[in-house]
């Protein structure tokens, strides 16, 4: 009897065991942050020019629309970290920094976020088709992007790019790759940056005014052909 009571409670310690550890780690959650300098990077705004910059829209592919990170491991398969998490939206981080960075490269508060309440004249608007925004099997954060700036009012591409930055992590922690997606977000802020002030200062060139209209002889009256300058017709 007493062997078959100290079988039972030992089958219930280690069921007790068991299920003390299946208990759920706890997630760790990310924000992307900007990685510029602020002493070194801030510009000073363009001489009479405060340029306002509308951002958006920005699409993302669907398998980075999730609360989880997103690693890739081979080219045609992801990983999807349960317990590392971004603190929010991914789409709603990237577009809060990249606002914070053109601000701060451009050294102007008009920067406006798609969809916005707060409307003001637009100058530029930017526009990005995310490809890419994850972890790769080499350990670098690879951002991949098709981008334009367009007029004010969406009916001219002004400029039209494609491009691709990489970083290295520093570690194989999520943390780390979060820091180097960063970094990727920063080189693109800056590539941006300078194309709006290179479009900004051509627009800001005074345009040359035209020449004045030829003055020539007056035919209203008789012209004299006295005067060397004057050719003058045969008479009929």
């Amino acid at each position: 009897m007493m062997t078959r009571f100290a079988a039972g409670c030992a089958a219930l310690l280690i069921a007790g065991l068991m299920l003390g550890g299946c208990v759920t780690a706890p997630s760790s959650f990310y924000t992307l942050n900007s990685t510029l300098p602020a002493a070194q990077e801030s510009a000073a705004p363009l001489p009479g020019q405060n340029l306002a910059v509308g951002i958006g829209p920005v699409r993302f592919p669907a398998f980075l629309d999730r609360p989880q990170i997103v690693a890739r491991t081979t080219h045609n398969q992801l990983r999807v970290d349960e317990f590392h998490r971004w603190g929010g939206s991914l789409e709603d981080d990237f577009l809060r920094v990249l606002s914070e960075n053109l601000g701060q490269l451009l050294g102007t508060s008009r920067i406006l976020v798609e969809p916005a309440e707060v409307r003001f004249p637009l100058d530029f608007r930017v526009v990005a088709d995310v490809l890419k925004f994850e972890g790769t099997p080499e350990g670098d954060a690879l951002f991949k992007v098709r981008w334009g700036i367009l007029d004010a009012h969406m009916l001219q591409a002004l400029v039209i790019r494609d491009d691709a930055y990489r970083s290295r992590a520093a570690s194989s922690k999520p943390g780390a790759m979060v820091a180097a997606l960063s970094e990727t977000l920063s080189a693109f802020s800056r590539d941006v940056a300078e194309q709006l002030r290179g479009l900004a200062k051509t627009e800001a060139a005074p345009t040359p005014p035209e020449p004045p209209p030829a003055i020539g002889p007056q035919m209203n009256g008789p012209v004299s052909c006295r005067s060397p300058a004057c050719r003058c017709l045969p008479r009929r």
